[in-house]
């Protein structure tokens, strides 16, 4: 067993332009934004991304990474649709599927257990169908004859997760309410980048919390990285709340306004930046 903790910088050198990545968390809550952050940094375009979708989507959209997105919603949960999100895909930056949460969730399921396509009962009867060209449906060959959307394997090259604690081994761990289904999202993946609130020893894992919370399989996890308050300005419970007040800057501030004030340095740079504009608002 090996230690498989490396820095962000780290992670998203291991990434090319071209590919497939998966975002785990959902809208607002636990995304990996350091990782997210750090992506925004490097020279990678032309993404596919897969994603229930938040400001990860949001901010990839407005910088141009992404050729193909593939989500069952952009939102940030207090503000229903996700602004920059809208703002790119009025403007046809890039090709959108758009799938029912359910169908999503069985296309990383899919992929998950090394299969072509799942059925699923939905989307059927919706507009779904229509807005998705390429989906297919199948007849059960039972006697029920029934027929169901023929969910495709959501395959990625690499996902990126949150969570809010994990060992040096790639063991993830989540303490809040939701898993978000993050594991479906590292076991879809060739390759799976953890960050986390804080890295902790093995034996410490299930001194918080029950084994049940251990989330993540150390053998689906190819980097593991620490990164204080990573998910913010979503939430990331127990550990933190959504941080509303700067959602709401982030939502009503022009993204070329927002990267330079925010994003132009380092993820220290981005925490400092953070904290000076909290200070001037109080």
């Amino acid at each position: 067993m090996s230690d498989k903790t490396m820095t962000a910088e780290e992670a998203v050198a291991r990434l090319e332009s071209g590919m497939t990545l998966g975002i785990g968390g959902w809208g607002s809550r636990r995304k990996p934004m350091a990782l997210v952050r750090a992506l925004l940094r490097t020279e990678i375009t032309d993404l596919t991304v897969v994603s229930y979708g938040g400001p990860d989507v949001g901010m990839l959209a407005a910088a141009g990474r992404i050729r193909k997105l593939v989500a069952a919603f952009a939102t940030l949960d207090s503000i229903p649709l996700e602004p920059h999100f809208r703002a790119a895909r009025e403007r046809g930056a890039f090709e959108l599927m758009e799938v029912d949460e359910a169908m999503f969730m069985w296309g990383l399921h899919a992929a998950a257990n090394r299969l072509p396509f799942l059925p699923a009962r939905a989307g059927i009867g919706s507009d779904v169908m229509r807005v998705n060209p390429s989906l297919r449906t199948v007849t059960s060959p039972y006697d029920d004859g029934e027929t169901f959307v023929a969910m495709p394997a959501l395959r990625m090259d690499a996902a990126f997760v949150h969570v809010n604690r994990a060992d040096r081994l790639g063991n993830g761990q989540y303490l809040g309410p939701d898993p978000y289904f993050d594991d479906l999202f590292c076991e879809a993946a060739d390759t799976a980048y953890v960050s986390c609130e804080r890295i902790v020893d093995t034996a410490e894992l299930t001194k918080e919390a029950p084994p049940q919370s251990l989330l993540i399989k150390r053998h689906v996890v190819t980097g593991v990285v620490e990164a204080p308050n990573g998910a913010h300005f979503t939430s990331c419970a127990p550990d933190y709340g959504r941080d509303e007040p700067f959602q709401k800057r982030y939502a009503g501030t022009a993204w070329p306004e927002f990267t330079e004030r925010f994003l132009t340095g380092d993820e220290h740079a981005y925490q400092e930046a953070v904290r000076a504009w909290r200070e001037e608002e109080a």
